[in-house]
């Protein structure tokens, strides 16, 4: 089976390159330099004979999109958008990866798939926005919704946390929004297995089991990081405010992937156990 990976230097793009290559198949990890999501049909000879393309690109800067709404909408709508019509030419199956930020975040249990997207940021408007594309211009589609992910291979919330936990002694973290920390590679793993498995086409939840507050897991990445989980003060949203709103519930179920008769995620906690020195001392 062949992929073309888009977005492929960024942190999830990276992992999925390495896990779809070690699981034997031919791939090719293409970014900006090479292929411009705004503009794919300029890039039509890297779609010849690939049967599976993954869009790891994305507009990920969530409060910049508040001011430049129109910038993070070519990239996480239109652009999707684009590569669904270039792999429907093309004859491949596409991935699309999204957010929990497509919803409104307040729900009191986790997130069905089929669930109302009602996003409350030019973000999750514009990733949302990214999905209908999709879901219109390709019928053999996956959109694979994410949240909280962590790796190896970029600047996540985890490295960010040990850095400021040694350097000041102490931080103080949001209490009052839950969520569901997420390996890049388990993530990976994951979008590997639904393709094998040939899933329907449809929308599939990819994160950990369980849940957590930023707080917590605050405290579980500067205990792996050698440092008293003390140090880590629990604070709410209303005393960090920042420009775009963040969704206070990002639990998301999968359903749809039992049904499809693929394994979710295990537990956070103990995905960020075998993870923490990987991402930590990366």
């Amino acid at each position: 089976m062949r992929w073309l990976v888009v977005g492929a230097n960024g942190m999830l793009g990276t992992d999925l390159v390495g896990v779809v290559s070690a699981a034997g198949h031919d791939v090719l990890g293409v970014d900006r330099d090479r292929l411009d999501i705004t503009a794919p049909e300029q890039a039509r000879p890297l779609f010849e004979g690939v049967d599976i393309v993954v869009n790891c690109a994305a507009w990920t800067a969530v409060d910049a999109a508040e001011e430049q709404e129109g910038s993070a909408f070519a990239v996480n709508a239109t652009g999707p958008g684009l590569l669904a019509r270039e792999c429907r030419l093309a004859g491949a199956r596409m991935v699309q990866v999204s957010t929990d930020y497509v919803l409104a975040g307040d729900a009191q249990q986790p997130y069905a798939e089929d669930a109302p997207m009602r996003p409350v940021s030019a973000y999750g408007r514009t990733k949302a926005a990214g999905e209908w594309a999709v879901r219109a211009e390709l019928p053999d589609h996956l959109v694979v919704r994410t949240a909280w992910l962590y790796g190896e291979h970029g600047p996540c919330f985890p490295r960010t946390i040990a850095r400021v936990a040694a350097e000041r002694g102490g931080l103080d973290v949001v209490d009052d929004q839950v969520g569901q920390p997420t390996w890049t590679v388990d993530l990976a793993d994951l979008v590997l297995r639904l393709v094998e498995a040939q899933v329907p086409a449809g929308t599939y939840h990819g994160t950990s089991a369980g849940s957590t507050s930023w707080f917590g897991f605050a405290r579980s990445v500067v205990a792996a990081a050698g440092m008293d989980p003390e140090i880590v003060r629990p604070t709410t949203s209303e005393g960090f405010v920042r420009p775009a709103p963040r969704p206070a519930y990002s639990v998301l179920g999968h359903d749809a992937l039992r049904a499809a008769g693929v394994e979710p995620i295990g537990e956070w906690e103990g995905r960020w156990a075998l993870a923490s020195a990987a991402v930590l001392g990366g």
